[in-house]
This record gives C-alpha cells, sequence and structure tokens, in this order.
C-alpha cells in the first residue's frame, strides 16, 4: 500500500529536504508527497526549495499547497505596497532576495531600492517561479485527510467556504477548537509545534496534527508517513 509523506514549513531549508527525502527513501512511485506551502522565507535558499518544489509536483506527482509567506511573495511582485513590502522584509523576506538575486549587504535604508531592482529580476528571470506559487491549491483533500497551510475556520459551515486568508492565516481558534464531524483528520503546518506543545516534534490531537517544526528557525524539518492507517514521524534537525 502507498505511504502518504507530508511536509510542510521548509522556508528555504533546502539541505534539510534533500536529506529527509533520501533519509524516507522516498519514491514517487509508490510514495504520495504532499507539501503543506511555505517554501520561501526566513531559511538560506529559497530559491532552490521553489526549483525542487517545482520538480516534485512536476516529475513526481507531490502535492504542493499554497502558505501566506508563498502568497506575499507573490502579492510582493505583481501587486506591489507599502504595506506588502514592510510585511514581506519583517517576516524572513530577506534571505528570499537574496537566493534569488544575490544579493548581499541588504539594509533598511535601501530596502525600497533592493526591492525593486529584485522585482525586476523576478519578472524576468523567475516568472514561472512566481507563476507557479500563485497556482497552487489552498487545500487537498483524501479518504483519510484534509491537508491545509494554517487550518480551517470552525465558524465557517462548510471549511471549503472559508477565505483564502484563513486557509494560510489562521492559528488559535482552529487549534483550540475540537471538530467532531469532520470525520477525517485536518494535517496542518504554519503554526510552529513548539508554540503548540512546547517541543518541535509532531503534534498530534483527536482531530488534527501539526507538523512545523520550525526548521527555519534552526529546529527541525519534520516528515509525517501515514500508510496502512499507521502514522510515522521522522525529522532532520538544522544543526
Amino acid at each position: 500500500m502507498k505511504r502518504t509523506i507530508m511536509i510542510s514549513d521548509i522556508h528555504g531549508c533546502i539541505d534539510q529536504l534533500n536529506q529527509i527525502l533520501h533519509l524516507i527513501k522516498f519514491n514517487s512511485i509508490d510514495d504520495q508527497l504532499i507539501l503543506l506551502g511555505d517554501y520561501v522565507d526566513r531559511g538560506p535558499n529559497s530559491k532552490a526549495v521553489v526549483d525542487k518544489v517545482i520538480e516534485l509536483v512536476t516529475m513526481h506527482h507531490a502535492i504542493a499547497l499554497r502558505g501566506n509567506h508563498d502568497q506575499r511573495l507573490v502579492d510582493l511582485i505583481n501587486n506591489d505596497s507599502e504595506l506588502i513590502r514592510s510585511k514581506f522584509i519583517e517576516h524572513g523576506g530577506i534571505p528570499t532576495l537574496q537566493s534569488y538575486c544575490d544579493m548581499n549587504n541588504i539594509n533598511s535604508e535601501k530596502s525600497n531600492e533592493i526591492l525593486n531592482q529584485m522585482k525586476v529580476t523576478m519578472k524576468t528571470s523567475y516568472g514561472h517561479h512566481i507563476n507557479f506559487l500563485s497556482k497552487l491549491p489552498l487545500y487537498h483533500e483524501d479518504h483519510d485527510h484534509i491537508y491545509v497551510h494554517a487550518g480551517l475556520n470552525p465558524s465557517v459551515m462548510d471549511w471549503k467556504n472559508q477565505s483564502e486568508h484563513d486557509f494560510m492565516y489562521i492559528k488559535d481558534e482552529f487549534i483550540r477548537h475540537t471538530f467532531e464531524d469532520l470525520n477525517k483528520k485536518v494535517i496542518f503546518g504554519h503554526t510552529r509545534t513548539m508554540d503548540i506543545h512546547g517541543t518541535s516534534d509532531i503534534w498530534f490531537s483527536d482531530d488534527k496534527i501539526g507538523i512545523d517544526g520550525g526548521c527555519a528557525y534552526g529546529m527541525q524539518l519534520n516528515c509525517l508517513i501515514f500508510q496502512e492507517g499507521l502514522y510515522i514521524t521522522e525529522q532532520v534537525k538544522n544543526c
């Protein structure tokens, strides 16, 4: 029986992604890989991660969801505003600029000038990356699980009708709520498991499983494997 393999919040940590795929002996013939978003920002090589995700989707039938950081990069390039720029920089966007444009010594005084240069480079040389990220789905569902980047809004009767913002950003109200009528566990990232139960290991509850190990914060990249009704966890430390 096929394995379902889930990884989230890679955030530019290409080495850890490659290590964990090697560790679990990922084989796209026998495995279904599901990536829960946030491929860019904070970590050292967002460009390489997006390249890898594109390869995994196009060559190895992986399913990749869109995270809030991926959306913010798309918005920066396509629909720029001062708010988007400030949020991009505030939430770890500088390493993304450096990975795409080889720009060192970026400082706040020159940030607008640098961002303008970066936008030109992105549109001309990496437009396919932006196009790819912009079209990623916000959720996936199979027989056993619902997969999302951030979570489900318990106040929305049909979760598929919740806002794009909820799919990518919701935190506490989702985590605190017990979903009794879904009949499927919700697999999510976005909120570091360290902030949920005090450790970077995967967090299990009756109705949901959190897998963001905080790799870009010096913690670990988690991998959840589901096979024949059982869960197996693997992780690679960010040393």
